[in-house]
């Protein structure tokens, strides 16, 4: 599992930093490319976080920029922590790198806002509802693959108890709860595989009812990231067929936020909820 660090966290705080640094010392990407006998283009990557950049060429940006002595040497140790690997890394034969970034960002959050209208969050599927979404989603995956993703999967979820875990808050339509993935013994203990989360001191499940009508953001997935050193900006991530999109920019993070703020009030409250998928459960 990830360590304390996760390395795409780390390299996105470092690319934010090298560009504001950059911006102070009044260059363009192309006038350090140019100073390094490299590509304006490539500066540009490493600063919106698609590329990462070894220790020593940290270095000789932070010298074009004169930054020297404690900062500098912050900026480099950063640079190392984020050309480590995570746990994720063992798996690079099945994920993508816009998964891989996902699951780093998981790793490091000290909070994770998780509204969902069609299916249970990866961090509480069970096993067997997991493999059933894989299995519909690639129907033409080999079943190797799938396992290795359904392990991945399960890996994920070791995040919720382990020291300094993260608050996980999430809010389902009822439709989740009736959507009988993989048959009902399936459906049955995945809803009980809820309820035994919801008992964790760090995870709030709340349920959006049918009969409340229509409300904020309904049918559109996303979840929000909030990490624990003001340093690493918010990120919210929504997913459609095709990919993934992540929004950075606070005013964009800050809608997101909003939305699930009018989310957790239209749902029953947390207790109400585990009643309700109780209920559902029971007649599966």
């Amino acid at each position: 599992m990830a360590g304390p660090t996760s390395p795409t966290v780390r390299r996105r705080r470092l690319a934010s930093e090298l560009r504001r640094l950059r911006e102070r010392a009044k260059m363009t990407c192309d006038d350090v490319g140019e100073r390094l006998s490299c590509t304006g283009s490539r500066i540009s990557r490493i600063e919106n976080g698609r590329l990462g950049i070894r220790p020593g060429d940290v270095r000789e940006m932070l010298d074009l920029y004169n930054v020297t002595g404690e900062e500098a040497e912050r900026l480099v140790q950063l640079a190392r922590e984020a050309r480590q690997r995570g746990w994720w890394q063992a798996y690079n034969d099945v994920l993508t790198e816009e998964f891989k970034t996902f699951v780093g960002l998981e790793a490091e959050a000290a909070s994770i806002l998780d509204y969902e209208a069609h299916y249970i969050p990866g961090l509480l599927q069970t096993e067997a509802y997991a493999r059933e979404l894989f299995q519909v989603w690639r129907p033409s995956v080999e079943p190797e693959r799938v396992e290795r993703l359904t392990t991945v999967r399960m890996a994920r979820q070791e995040l919720l108890t382990v020291p300094n875990a993260p608050d996980l808050w999430i809010v389902l339509d009822e439709a989740v709860l009736r959507r009988k993935v993989g048959g009902a013994g399936v459906m049955r203990e995945q809803l009980e595989r809820l309820i035994s989360a919801s008992e964790l001191p760090n995870v709030t499940i709340q349920v959006v009812p049918f009969d409340g009508g229509a409300y904020v953001a309904m049918g559109s997935g996303f979840i929000v990231f909030d990490f624990p050193d003001p340093l690493d900006q918010s990120v919210a991530y929504l997913e459609n067929l095709a990919r993934g999109l992540y929004l950075e920019d606070p005013a964009e993070v800050t809608t997101c936020t909003i939305a699930f703020n009018h989310l957790r009030a239209a749902a029953l409250p947390d207790h109400e909820s585990a009643a309700l998928i109780r209920q559902v459960a029971k007649g599966m």
